[in-house]
């Protein structure tokens, strides 16, 4: 199948689906022409990454979890251990988006928000 096929099939981008294989996620396709001609197999390996971008996985991360993927011998205690450090993270960012959310909520509360200049946000941010 050409990239656009792919592409629709596992929810990736064009463009993403190019870089993926720049940088070693994907093996570059088996080329008919001028044309990248993906297998079924390429598709369920991009479905696997978007999966694993949507958990928050990184790049690096995502190198690991499909080498594990691949390794039928492999210990799952080596995916648990990283989702576990993934979900750990996601925590660590969400608890400190949640106190920049109150920052502004009592920024925006604080400000009058009328024709003065006067302005607790930029004063703030100064």
């Amino acid at each position: 199948m050409n990239i656009g096929t792919a592409s629709g099939a596992s929810g990736v981008s064009q463009r993403m689906i190019r870089h993926y294989e720049k940088i070693g996620l994907v093996p570059a396709p088996v080329r008919r022409g001028t044309y990248r001609d993906y297998t079924d197999s390429d598709v369920h390996r991009l479905r696997f990454i978007a999966n694993a971008r949507d958990l928050g996985f990184p790049i690096e991360e995502i190198r690991t979890l499909l080498g594990l993927w691949s390794d039928q011998g492999r210990s799952s205690a080596e995916v648990k251990a990283l989702a576990e450090s993934r979900a750990a993270e996601l925590g660590r960012k969400a608890r400190a988006l949640e106190i920049m959310q109150r920052s502004l909520i009592h920024l925006a509360q604080a400000c009058h928000g009328d024709d003065r200049p006067d302005c607790p946000i930029i004063n703030r941010l100064a």
